[in-house]
């Protein structure tokens, strides 16, 4: 595990209080930023948050879903929380928190918004940051591959669809085209060039290539994570500081989201025996979210300076220290699990 991994949380902090706090000293720089867009997708952060995923693309590998059939049940499991139990628990708890308890603290229209982020973060299953997570709980990397692989190639065509369905019954209308949009630009095309690339390098006898190229890669990754970090909340430094209670209020249902589902999968993955090498895994990959494109998302449907691009944001200052805690929590009930056979 390299410096950047094991301190991810501080890096992380410490970029979204540089961001904040630039915002503050050079608003008028990030509103050139905020500018520079076309059809709806801001140029800056599409570039950031494409050199951060591109790397972990890379290392998708298609042909790994040969191997689908073995050992399903751990598959099977990320694919029920993903798709079937994530989403609509997130869009009922953004409800729920939204229209019922936090209703006297918040005006309909910022509710609307902060639940069509927290939508858009729920349908988003990680991709980029699972192989951190693997590598953290020691998981056996080509079963995370198989995951992975899997997964993206459900949100390509599931994505679109289910955001517009929660987003619908959230009185929320979003064009279509849009979010089909978003899905090609974060989705399709990264991936794509990710398997361009791995076919171009990587063969069966040698993947010496590939693995220098990912070496050369991993610190342009880093340095798109910390950037994109950096800009999103130097957009949003004047919201945040001039509603710090909305962060806390966002906050909240997401930690009970993200806790939720971790202990809804951990659970499930016991009670179906699995290895702890697959069950972690499966577990981080069901929990944590792809906010790259949740934010890409709501920055094109609603603005930068909205509140469902506010929520995303939250999610991605909640997810790291959050995921590092299940990830410590998850390596210290190793002896709950079956030894990998």
């Amino acid at each position: 595990m390299g410096l950047f991994e094991r301190y991810l949380s501080v890096w992380v902090g410490l970029c979204i209080a540089g961001g904040v706090v630039l915002g503050q000293l050079f608003p008028q720089l990030f509103a050139w930023f905020a500018a520079l867009e076309y059809a709806n997708v801001n140029i800056p952060v599409a570039v950031f948050i494409w050199i951060m995923i591109y790397p972990m693309m890379v290392q998708v590998d298609f042909s790994s879903i040969k191997d689908v059939g073995k050992k399903p049940k751990g598959l099977i499991l990320t694919l029920l929380i993903n798709w079937l139990v994530k989403p609509f628990t997130m869009a009922f708890l953004g409800w729920l928190f939204f229209r019922v308890i936090f209703a006297d603290f918040v005006d309909p229209q910022s509710a609307s918004e902060y639940i069509a982020g927290m939508i858009l973060l729920g349908v988003a299953p990680c991709t980029a940051m699972v192989f951190v997570w693997s590598n953290l709980t020691k998981g056996d990397p080509n079963y995370t591959l198989v995951q992975v692989s899997v997964n993206d190639l459900i949100m390509i065509v599931a994505f679109a669809p289910i955001a517009a369905f929660l987003l619908g019954v959230s009185d929320v209308t979003v064009p279509l085209d849009t979010l089909m949009l978003s899905v090609l630009l974060y989705v399709v095309i990264p991936l794509a060039a990710g398997a361009i690339t791995r076919k171009a390098l990587d063969s069966d006898s040698d993947h010496s290539r590939l693995n220098n190229l990912l070496a050369r890669l991993k610190p342009i990754s880093i340095v798109g994570l910390l950037a994109t970090v950096v800009l999103l909340f130097g957009f949003q430094a004047p919201t945040i500081l001039a509603k710090p209670l909305a962060i806390v209020l966002i906050a909240i249902p997401l930690l009970i989201q993200t806790y939720g589902i971790f202990a809804l999968a951990y659970a499930s993955a016991k009670a179906l025996k699995l290895p702890h090498s697959i069950a972690a895994p499966a577990c981080m990959i069901g929990t944590s979210n792809f906010f790259e494109l949740a934010v890409a998302v709501a920055i094109s449907l609603f603005g930068l300076q909205s509140g469902a691009a506010l929520a995303t944001v939250v999610g991605v200052l909640v997810e790291v220290p959050v995921m590092l805690s299940l990830v410590a929590f998850a390596n210290r009930t190793r002896h709950w699990f079956k030894e990998t056979t």
